[in-house]
């Protein structure tokens, strides 16, 4: 490629790249990518609240308790055993059951509910008959379960919706907004190869979307930081692999653009309507789990999800179903992975360089 061909393509990407960041038709990919934000800002919002109330119970408690003392509450323990650990509850619940019993009277049992807090965990405590039969122990600042929950809201919304669609609205209009504008005649009068041109409009793309979808992840992490203390805020960035995993899904976000963007520019040359594509392309990525391992290798979420650092956790009594969809049982390096997924991108452009070149424009047909 001479230089003339790289000063072309610079001149597209910068025409290119306000017009497709800033077109009226692209506005909802912003709200798209601004979702998972306003998710994390609810969330903080949620906890914060909870953690207000979990204040005013360790407030009102007879003891000050830590979480070891929380902690140390076993089933099958006493009334007295608990209010000796605990203190009296600053929340509790009485009520009677009347359960029936065959060929005798009803028998009464007496149930207790005692609420205790440390001021950022509860504890709720289940008595019956003065023994202790439910315990439920409720963490609200834990990094380790939060990063699972920022994993599953990447992988099965960011990716396959957010940047999915994102892409689909950007790539697929870079040739076919330009004919629905009846634009396109004016980049095929001057003078530049139209595989040029085609090289052009996809990096002007490729940039735009890595922009906001890239920025769009900067802006999750730091929501999703919110609500932690500032001394939780360090154990997980420097101590639990939260900066190398911020940089990981940064990573995935752009090769995630990069495949998705280099899928949808071929498709709007091929189709005239991006509903079919999109419809066949997000039906085959959302099957891919169910896949024979050959043919799972022939879509991008397959590799995508290879590259995200944190597994989601399959659930003890998880339908079969949704633990397949969940777990990525046959996952390749990431060699492979990011390997894989470019050679996809690259036959994809290559279709799309064969295609600009048959490209004919009649606006009459649009």
């Amino acid at each position: 490629m001479n230089r003339i061909w790289w000063a072309q393509i610079k001149a597209v990407v910068r025409l290119e790249f306000k017009k497709t960041l800033f077109a009226r038709r692209g506005l909802w990919i912003y709200v798209l990518a601004l979702l998972p934000v306003l998710l994390y800002i609810a969330f903080a919002f949620a906890v914060g609240h909870r953690q207000h109330r979990s204040q005013g119970f360790a407030r009102h408690g007879e003891k000050r308790v830590a979480y070891q003392d929380l902690a140390s509450i076993k089933p099958g323990m006493t009334k007295d055993e608990v209010v000796s650990i605990l203190g009296k509850p600053p929340v509790s619940h009485h009520w009677v059951e009347e359960r029936p019993m065959v060929g005798q009277a009803n028998v009464k049992i007496v149930h207790d509910g005692y609420q205790y807090s440390d001021g950022r965990n509860d504890l709720y405590v289940g008595l019956s008959d003065g023994k202790v039969d439910s315990l439920n122990l409720t963490t609200y600042d834990n990094p380790g379960q939060d990063s699972v929950m920022f994993a599953g809201v990447f992988q099965f919304f960011f990716l396959r919706l957010a940047v999915f669609f994102g892409c689909l609205g950007i790539f697929m209009n870079l040739f076919r907004g330009e004919i629905l504008d009846r634009s396109l005649h004016f980049y095929f009068l001057a003078p530049i190869r139209r595989d040029v041109l085609m090289a052009g409009k996809f990096l002007a793309g490729l940039l735009a979307t890595c922009t906001i979808f890239v920025t769009s992840e900067i802006l999750q992490t730091c929501a999703f930081l919110w609500h932690f203390t500032a001394s939780e805020q360090d154990l997980y960035l420097y101590h639990n692999h939260g900066l190398q995993y911020a940089a990981i899904y940064g990573g995935v976000t752009v090769l995630a653009c990069i495949g998705y963007g280099a899928f949808f520019l071929v498709a709007g040359m091929l189709f005239r309507n991006p509903i079919v594509p999109a419809a066949v392309a997000l039906i085959w990525e959302a099957i891919n789990p169910f896949l024979p391992n050959v043919l799972k290798q022939i879509s991008i979420i397959y590799y995508l999800k290879s590259l995200c650092p944190v597994e989601i956790p399959v659930a003890p009594g998880t339908p079969p179903f949704f633990a397949l969809l969940i777990s990525n049982a046959e996952p390749i390096s990431a060699p492979l992975a990011i390997l894989g997924l470019l050679l996809v991108a690259v036959i994809a452009l290559y279709a799309s360089s064969f295609q600009v070149r048959r490209l004919e424009v009649n606006y009459t047909t649009e």
